[in-house]
């Protein structure tokens, strides 16, 4: 049997450690939508937190944009770009979200639920695999609106359904955050949903005769409403995001990270 030398043994086991060492580059994750996931009034920034700062996580979402303005305003194209310098990372991840803006009534935003809105997210579920991306579709974040017996409201449904149907004909990974959402804010109940509003929900005006005493005048106007959300709602969708994640592609379990709440 030919004997190796001490340095071609030596080169074979270094090549050998070489071969089996981890990828060591960061995970990235990206994320598109509207105002419940962007900054300030939205779940986005409590979900990059949960990210391990030896990752990266960009949070690209906007209030107000649905699924055809995002990319009519040129927001997808800096997507895309980000997409094309991907080689420093292991992984790119780009959740996307649409559905609140693309209901009817909203002028530039709106999207026809049949020719449009399908569409809209298979293509951006193709373009980001065309990139080395890997797509990640999520159901939109339910609204918090009670009826007076109690049961919330799913306006959103139909958009949710579109979304899993894309999800499951493309093969991509979904985060079902419409039907999880729903459920944590009505078994909670309104009261308690209403304190994951971005401001505290107004006291009921008096009864007057005069409806201008009730209001006076110049009183600000609360922000409170029953879609966007503060902090206690952001971090409440954020880790309800992450453990969805977690649960779809479980080796990234490992890339998050738990935060004080």
């Amino acid at each position: 049997m030919k004997r190796l030398s001490v340095a071609a043994l030596a080169l074979a086991m270094a090549g050998s450690a070489f071969a089996a060492a981890p990828d060591a580059r960061p995970v990235r994750f990206i994320l598109v939508g509207d105002s419940t996931m962007a900054h300030y009034s939205g779940y986005g920034d409590a979900f990059c937190a949960h990210v391990k700062r030896s990752n990266n996580c960009t949070n690209l979402a906007k209030g107000g944009r649905s699924s055809g303005s995002f990319r009519a305003e040129g927001r997808w194209d800096e997507v895309q770009g980000m997409l094309r310098g991907s080689a420093a990372y292991r992984a790119t991840y780009v959740l996307i979200q649409f559905g609140h803006n693309d209901q009817p009534g909203k002028p530039g935003r709106s999207t026809d639920f049949v020719t449009e809105f399908p569409v809209n997210m298979a293509r951006y579920v193709d373009e980001v695999r065309a990139l080395g991306g890997v797509p990640v579709l999520v159901t939109p974040l339910t609204r918090r609106s009670f009826r007076p017996d109690g049961i919330l409201k799913n306006d959103l449904a139909p958009w949710a359904d579109v979304i899993r149907k894309t999800a499951a004909s493309k093969n991509a990974p979904l985060l079902d955050l419409n039907t999880d959402s729903y459920n944590a804010v009505q078994a909670m109940g309104e009261a308690e949903a209403d304190t994951l509003a971005v401001a505290p929900k107004p006291a009921a005006a008096p009864a007057a005769a005069n409806s201008a005493a009730a209001e006076p005048q110049g009183a600000p106007k609360s922000e409170f409403d029953h879609t966007h959300t503060g902090p206690k709602g952001a971090a409440f969708f954020a880790r309800m995001v992450m453990n969805e994640m977690k649960a779809a592609i479980p080796e990234l379990t490992k890339e998050f990270q738990d935060v004080a709440q």
